[in-house]
């Protein structure tokens, strides 16, 4: 065994032992690179990965054609590295299953983590919920910048009817941000509130979401569930 594949095997053989935490960032890289660039030592590559985008976050957001600037990275490995957000949120989504309860505050704000927590971008997501509060749908009503996405009451408005929904849930994330809503989160909830009571689908709560971490309006008292 060359050098080279004793050092890819190594990659491996920790993996299993020691789980994907006991890796460095640039370690991280080096295993998923191997899957995509036979015979070729990736070690470079991953480094200058990083040194490129800064994070691993970073590298895994960053587009194919971005990704692919970077010496040595080919298409395969561009795709593959691409493909990690989304094929997260992809898992945790279907973990839910189809009709998840989410009858409390805390099923409803992990389900908007599992949700949101890996976006780029900041989104706005209606949760709509049956009287039994079981998901009905998750639409993502409006998409923004990495630090705002604007509200457009009428949309949400038009969300909630198309989905029929008894109750919803309003979500949203602060990527890179805190947990913490801004005077304009209070504002829209405030105005939100009325609007979809009229409708027959009053608001249960707004979870806001940054990584792991979330802030739920009942949870912290800003908001009174239905």
């Amino acid at each position: 065994m060359s050098y080279l594949e004793g050092h890819r095997q190594r990659l491996r053989d920790r993996l299993k032992s020691s789980g994907l935490e006991a890796f460095e960032d640039h370690e991280v890289l080096e295993l998923m690179l191997t899957y995509a660039i036979p015979r070729r030592d990736v070690k470079p590559i991953a480094h200058e990965l990083l040194r490129r985008f800064g994070t691993l976050a970073n590298v895994l957001d960053a587009s194919p054609e971005e990704l692919g600037q970077v010496e040595g990275v080919g298409d395969t490995a561009a795709v593959l590295l691409h493909l990690v957000p989304r094929l997260t949120r992809r898992y945790l989504a279907n973990r839910w299953g189809s009709r998840p309860l989410l009858d409390s505050v805390e099923r409803i704000s992990r389900f908007a983590v599992d949700t949101l927590a890996t976006e780029c971008n900041e989104v706005f997501l209606l949760i709509g919920l049956t009287h039994q509060h079981q998901l009905i749908q998750a639409i993502r009503v409006t998409e923004g910048t990495l630090t705002s996405a604007p509200v457009y009451p009428r949309l949400v408005i038009e969300a909630a009817l198309r989905m029929n929904a008894a109750r919803v849930v309003l979500a949203h994330n602060h990527p890179g941000g805190r947990a913490e809503p801004s005077e304009e989160d209070v504002q829209i909830t405030r105005r939100l509130e009325p609007l979809l009571a009229a409708i027959g689908a009053p608001v249960m709560d707004h979870v806001i979401v940054a990584g792991p971490l979330s802030f739920s309006f009942v949870r912290e008292g800003l908001h009174n569930a239905p």
